[in-house]
Protein backbone atom coordinates (compact mmCIF):
# COMPACT_ATOMS: atom_id res chain seq x y z
CA UNK A 1 0.00 0.00 0.00
CA UNK A 2 2.68 2.52 1.00
CA UNK A 3 5.75 3.02 -1.16
CA UNK A 4 9.17 2.98 0.41
CA UNK A 5 9.43 6.68 -0.41
CA UNK A 6 6.20 7.38 1.49
CA UNK A 7 7.36 5.33 4.47
CA UNK A 8 10.62 7.30 4.48
CA UNK A 9 8.64 10.56 4.54
CA UNK A 10 6.57 9.19 7.44
CA UNK A 11 9.74 8.21 9.29
CA UNK A 12 11.17 11.73 8.92
CA UNK A 13 8.02 13.10 10.55
CA UNK A 14 7.99 10.45 13.28
CA UNK A 15 11.63 11.25 14.10
CA UNK A 16 10.59 14.76 15.15
CA UNK A 17 8.93 13.32 18.27
CA UNK A 18 10.16 11.32 21.27
CA UNK A 19 9.81 7.58 20.64
CA UNK A 20 6.90 7.26 23.07
CA UNK A 21 5.04 10.08 21.27
CA UNK A 22 5.41 8.87 17.68
CA UNK A 23 1.63 8.96 17.22
CA UNK A 24 1.95 12.76 17.23
CA UNK A 25 3.07 12.45 13.59
CA UNK A 26 -0.36 11.22 12.50
CA UNK A 27 -1.47 14.56 11.02
CA UNK A 28 1.74 14.91 9.03
CA UNK A 29 1.35 11.35 7.72
CA UNK A 30 -2.25 12.03 6.71
CA UNK A 31 -1.07 15.14 4.89
CA UNK A 32 1.62 13.16 3.05
CA UNK A 33 -0.90 10.57 1.89
CA UNK A 34 -3.27 13.29 0.72
CA UNK A 35 -0.46 15.07 -1.17
CA UNK A 36 0.43 11.84 -2.95
CA UNK A 37 -3.04 10.39 -3.55
CA UNK A 38 -5.36 13.39 -3.43
CA UNK A 39 -7.43 11.93 -0.61
CA UNK A 40 -7.20 9.68 2.46
CA UNK A 41 -8.85 6.31 1.89
CA UNK A 42 -9.76 3.87 4.67
CA UNK A 43 -6.89 1.68 3.40
CA UNK A 44 -4.49 4.59 3.78
CA UNK A 45 -5.71 5.23 7.32
CA UNK A 46 -5.00 1.57 8.15
CA UNK A 47 -1.53 1.74 6.58
CA UNK A 48 -0.72 4.88 8.57
CA UNK A 49 -1.99 3.25 11.75
CA UNK A 50 0.15 0.16 11.16
CA UNK A 51 3.23 2.24 10.41
CA UNK A 52 2.86 4.56 13.38
CA UNK A 53 1.65 1.88 15.78
CA UNK A 54 -1.77 3.20 16.72
CA UNK A 55 -5.32 1.88 16.30
CA UNK A 56 -6.85 2.48 12.88
CA UNK A 57 -9.94 4.01 14.51
CA UNK A 58 -7.71 6.65 16.14
CA UNK A 59 -6.35 7.63 12.71
CA UNK A 60 -9.90 7.72 11.36
CA UNK A 61 -10.96 10.00 14.21
CA UNK A 62 -8.27 12.50 13.19
CA UNK A 63 -9.21 12.25 9.50
CA UNK A 64 -12.87 12.93 10.22
CA UNK A 65 -12.26 15.66 12.81
CA UNK A 66 -10.35 18.00 10.49
CA UNK A 67 -11.95 19.21 7.26
CA UNK A 68 -8.58 19.56 5.55
CA UNK A 69 -8.44 15.82 4.94
CA UNK A 70 -10.38 14.64 1.90
CA UNK A 71 -12.32 11.50 2.73
CA UNK A 72 -13.26 10.91 -0.90
CA UNK A 73 -11.62 11.79 -4.19
CA UNK A 74 -11.81 15.47 -5.10
CA UNK A 75 -11.08 17.52 -8.19
CA UNK A 76 -7.64 18.76 -9.11
CA UNK A 77 -8.66 22.05 -7.51
CA UNK A 78 -10.59 21.85 -4.24
CA UNK A 79 -12.12 25.21 -3.39
CA UNK A 80 -13.39 25.70 0.14
CA UNK A 81 -15.57 28.78 0.53
CA UNK A 82 -16.03 30.11 4.05
CA UNK A 83 -19.68 30.53 4.99
CA UNK A 84 -19.13 31.24 8.66
CA UNK A 85 -20.74 34.37 10.11
CA UNK A 86 -18.17 37.08 9.19
CA UNK A 87 -17.94 35.80 5.62
CA UNK A 88 -21.69 35.27 5.56
CA UNK A 89 -22.23 38.92 6.44
CA UNK A 90 -20.06 39.86 3.46
CA UNK A 91 -21.73 37.54 0.92
CA UNK A 92 -19.92 34.27 1.61
CA UNK A 93 -23.02 32.24 0.81
CA UNK A 94 -23.50 34.24 -2.41
CA UNK A 95 -19.86 33.55 -3.33
CA UNK A 96 -20.41 29.83 -2.79
CA UNK A 97 -23.60 29.88 -4.87
CA UNK A 98 -21.92 31.86 -7.65
CA UNK A 99 -19.06 29.38 -7.81
CA UNK A 100 -21.38 26.37 -7.76
CA UNK A 101 -23.58 27.88 -10.48
CA UNK A 102 -20.59 28.81 -12.63
CA UNK A 103 -19.13 25.31 -12.41
CA UNK A 104 -22.45 23.46 -12.54
CA UNK A 105 -22.08 21.63 -9.23
CA UNK A 106 -23.79 21.57 -5.87
CA UNK A 107 -22.02 22.34 -2.61
CA UNK A 108 -19.62 19.42 -2.09
CA UNK A 109 -19.74 18.41 -5.75
CA UNK A 110 -17.04 17.84 -8.33
CA UNK A 111 -17.23 18.96 -11.96
CA UNK A 112 -17.69 16.23 -14.57
CA UNK A 113 -14.17 16.83 -15.90
CA UNK A 114 -12.72 16.25 -12.41
CA UNK A 115 -11.15 19.68 -12.36
CA UNK A 116 -13.02 21.39 -9.50
CA UNK A 117 -14.58 20.40 -6.21
CA UNK A 118 -16.46 23.20 -4.44
CA UNK A 119 -17.57 23.05 -0.83
CA UNK A 120 -18.45 25.31 2.05
CA UNK A 121 -16.21 25.31 5.08
CA UNK A 122 -15.88 26.75 8.52
CA UNK A 123 -13.86 29.83 9.42
CA UNK A 124 -10.58 30.20 7.55
CA UNK A 125 -9.31 32.85 9.96
CA UNK A 126 -9.22 35.76 7.52
CA UNK A 127 -12.43 37.50 8.53
CA UNK A 128 -11.19 40.97 7.58
CA UNK A 129 -10.77 39.75 4.00
CA UNK A 130 -14.26 38.23 3.73
CA UNK A 131 -15.51 36.48 1.84
CA UNK A 132 -12.54 34.14 1.56
CA UNK A 133 -11.82 30.82 -0.07
CA UNK A 134 -9.02 28.29 0.20
CA UNK A 135 -7.69 26.47 -2.85
CA UNK A 136 -6.25 23.00 -2.30
CA UNK A 137 -5.87 23.65 1.43
CA UNK A 138 -2.90 25.91 0.69
CA UNK A 139 -3.77 29.13 -1.17
CA UNK A 140 -6.01 31.70 0.51
CA UNK A 141 -7.96 33.99 -1.79
CA UNK A 142 -9.66 37.07 -0.39
CA UNK A 143 -12.47 39.51 -1.18
CA UNK A 144 -14.25 36.97 -3.40
CA UNK A 145 -16.61 39.04 -5.52
CA UNK A 146 -18.27 37.27 -8.46
CA UNK A 147 -15.69 38.89 -10.76
CA UNK A 148 -12.76 37.73 -8.65
CA UNK A 149 -14.23 34.23 -8.45
CA UNK A 150 -14.53 34.12 -12.23
CA UNK A 151 -10.92 35.28 -12.59
CA UNK A 152 -9.77 32.65 -10.10
CA UNK A 153 -11.57 29.86 -11.96
CA UNK A 154 -10.03 30.93 -15.27
CA UNK A 155 -6.56 31.13 -13.73
CA UNK A 156 -6.94 27.66 -12.23
CA UNK A 157 -8.16 26.26 -15.55
CA UNK A 158 -5.02 27.67 -17.17
CA UNK A 159 -2.89 25.81 -14.56
CA UNK A 160 -4.70 22.50 -15.04
CA UNK A 161 -2.59 19.45 -15.78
Amino acid sequence: MLSEQTKARFDREIAKYPADQRVSAVMACLSIVQQEQGWVSPESEKAIADHIGMPAIAVHEVTTFYNMYNQKPVGQFKINVCTNLPCQLRDGQKALKHLCDKLGVEDGGTTADGLFTVQHCECLGACADAPVALVNDRQMVSFMSPERLDEMVEALKAQAK
